[in-house]
């Protein structure tokens, strides 16, 4: 009797971590990271400038989080956002150079234009019914190129002080201005989310766009508005990185998109709609921006980050998608489906491929190393 009275208090408890696992999984991702670097490089890691450093880093992606998962919420993608910074930042910078325009008028024009850029993609994907993941690469292109026709080969430098500030700016010589800025873009977006219409219509849209229409809900409209907002963010990001570097050139931002999808799918946004977590998104962020940190801090090459990007989303993905299965648990509770054979066979795939990458990671180690001169 005792058995079957626990049962139900431990199902309960459960139920009740769920909703959380979103957040809860990359807070495990950064306590690990926190642990090793403290044991293989706690001088170096968790020096003040390095954490300095990684709250910068990770707040140039989070206005582009907020927006992007609301985008994939609804089951969208963008991959422009890389090309929507650049060209936005490199028409800031012409129209403060060349034209004369002060700083506080040509960063709202910036993020209007990143605003047009992102209406011009909800128009392609929801007009022309064009895929949202063709659509967006195509785009990423055109703006791109229009980037590279404009600025023609010239790296922009030097800019006032408000769009340094707004890049790596600080208020009473210690709170950083780009960190405020993150912070107050995901505390909007999750107020929009979870407090508005617009945030319950994103997650109907995403769990099911027919019965959306069919209930009164502007599918369509939605989308655009989405797009609109992660134009406008990707905008911003934009300033920001031509704050913080105080110069911007047309092929910058190349992996923004790989990044802040990255985080949004860690931080438990579902890739198939339906799903989101604001906070995710922002845990998501502050991990991948500590890991790409932990690698440079080890010395490892540029290049493993987009490996350990890649493979975090491989993991993420797969994790997410067996926990949303409409039988994944049943009657038994989260803990049955984790011992369940599905479970034990994606565990054992996890362990092995966590393997193999550290086995490449020391591997490339090795051959990265500067050979010793001969005779």
């Amino acid at each position: 009797m005792s058995a079957t009275t626990t049962n139900p208090e431990q199902k309960t408890l459960m139920d009740r971590l769920e909703p959380y696992l979103a957040f809860i999984g990359p807070m495990v991702m950064i306590l690990a990271i926190l642990i090793f670097m403290g044991i293989v490089e706690p001088a170096r890691y968790f020096r003040l400038s390095n954490l300095n450093l990684i709250l910068l880093d990770a707040a140039l992606y989070m206005p582009m989080a907020m927006a992007m998962t609301f985008v994939i919420t609804q089951r969208g993608i963008d991959l422009s956002i890389g090309s929507i910074a650049a060209f936005s930042a490199i028409m800031m910078a012409f129209l403060i150079k060349q034209y004369g325009f002060p700083a506080w008028v040509a960063v709202p024009l910036a993020i209007v234009m990143g605003a047009i850029m992102g209406l011009i993609n909800g128009l392609v994907i929801t007009r022309f019914k064009v895929p949202d993941l063709i659509g967006t690469l195509a785009m990423d292109l055109v703006y791109r190129g229009l980037a590279l026709v404009i600025a023609k080969g010239l790296v922009l430098a030097r800019f006032p002080d408000l769009i340094t500030d707004i890049g790596r700016g600080q208020i009473q010589g210690f709170i950083p201005i780009p960190v405020v800025l993150g912070l107050l873009s995901m505390a909007i977006g999750y107020v929009v989310l979870t407090r508005t219409y617009f945030g319950r219509y994103t997650i109907a849209i995403g769990s099911n766009p027919e019965a959306s229409e069919m209930t009164g809900v502007a599918v369509d409209r939605h989308k655009i508005y989405a797009y609109v907002l992660m134009g406008a963010a990707a905008a911003m990001a934009g300033v920001m990185l031509t704050g913080k570097l105080n110069a911007i050139q047309a092929t910058s931002a190349p992996y923004f998109n790989l990044h802040v999808i990255a985080a949004v799918v860690v931080g438990g946004t579902s890739l198939f709609g339906g799903r989101a977590s604001m906070l995710g998104s922002l845990a998501g962020v502050l991990l991948l921006s500590m890991m790409i940190n932990a690698l440079v801090t080890l010395r490892i090459e540029f290049f493993w980050q987009s490996v350990a990007s890649g493979a975090v989303i491989v993991s993420s993905v797969a994790l997410y998608t067996w926990m949303q299965k409409k039988d994944r648990d049943g009657a038994h509770g989260l803990m049955a489906a984790l011992r369940s054979k599905e479970a034990q066979k994606l565990l054992r795939f996890s362990a092995a491929l966590i393997g193999a990458l550290i086995l490449l990671l020391a591997l490339g180690a090795g051959l990265a190393t500067e050979p010793t001169p001969s005779g």
